[in-house]
């Protein structure tokens, strides 16, 4: 079975960085799809960045376009989220997952990390 493991989060301040890493158990996943989602308390889980399988093609949400960025290394079997200027509002449980394509739907990825916690303080 496919495991997924998120490590990185944490407390930071306001304009700081983090980088979160998603390692996978398996060779398998790496030609899948993998993207980061987050979830806040009382919101729904909602995409923040995507990466295809060979690292040709990255997505982000507006929110955190030129601050963060997706890159994956396949031999390595891990993913990872390069987090800068951090806001408040970034807060949330950070989520890798894995899925035959690329998409912003949670729905579509069938492989999920158990989360790590990113708190930004003001």
């Amino acid at each position: 079975q496919v495991q997924l493991v998120e490590s990185g989060g944490g407390l930071v301040q306001a304009g700081g960085s983090l980088r979160l890493s998603c390692a996978a158990s398996v060779r398998t996943v790496s030609n899948y799809a993998k993207a980061w989602f987050r979830q806040a308390p009382g919101k729904e889980r909602e995409f923040v960045a995507g990466i295809t399988w060979n690292g040709g093609n990255t997505y982000y949400t507006d929110s955190v376009k030129g601050r963060f960025t997706v890159s994956r290394d396949n031999a390595e079997n891990t993913m990872y989220l390069q987090m800068n200027s951090l806001k408040p509002e970034d807060t949330a449980v950070y989520y890798c997952a894995a899925g035959p394509t690329m998409s912003w739907s949670p729905r579509s990825y069938g492989v999920w990390g158990q989360g790590t916690q990113v708190t930004v303080s003001s």
